[in-house]
């Protein structure tokens, strides 16, 4: 079975983990943001923000990271698996932070096509800042910006999803996907 790869895209602080979490409990099978367990590695290894140090290394490792939850993705037995970010997440960061890539990173994200994108925007009113989160509001809103035109270069048609409580969210993107 290959199920309908469905990602949750926004910039920092836009709610994109809560609604992963939210699908959880209802029983939909989800991939987690794997930004923060790499954060929190490269810590563990004495880098305390890898991003900021060597943000290509740590874009690789994201991609890497992507990439594979993507293959796993397409191995699930489910016929929708919902992704917190996509591989175009990466040069989207990159983009926004003005240094260069190698061309695998733009192949990455042409090869591995994902089913729908739903895009989350800056929200003022739950964007919080915490020790793995450094950006903040306005770069978010900067950073959202990268991430629209990211993945429209790839062809994607986005959903925006609106501003609601989690449960009302959740159920938009599960009604878009005619998922009860």
């Amino acid at each position: 079975m290959n199920p309908k790869k469905v990602v949750i895209a926004g910039g920092p602080g836009t709610g994109k983990t809560s609604i992963i979490d939210h699908l959880k409990e209802r029983g939909f099978v989800c991939y987690d943001e794997i930004s923060r367990q790499v954060t929190l590695q490269a810590r563990k290894d004495g880098i305390e923000q890898l991003f900021l140090i060597e943000p290509l290394l740590f874009s690789e490792k994201l991609l890497e990271g992507r990439i594979q939850q993507f293959n796993n993705a397409s191995q699930e037995h489910e016929s929708v698996v919902f992704l917190d970010r996509g591989i175009p997440d990466v040069l989207a960061y990159m983009d926004y932070i003005g240094d260069p890539y190698p061309d695998y990173f733009i192949e990455a994200s042409k090869v591995n096509l994902y089913d729908y994108v739903f895009i989350l925007a800056p929200w003022q009113e739950i964007f919080i800042s915490d020790s793995e989160r450094y950006e903040n509001f306005e770069q978010a809103i900067e950073i959202h910006h990268h991430l629209l035109s990211t993945y429209k270069r790839f062809g994607y048609q986005l959903i925006d999803v609106p501003f609601a409580s989690v449960e009302q969210r959740s159920d938009f993107i599960l009604e878009e996907l005619n998922i009860q």
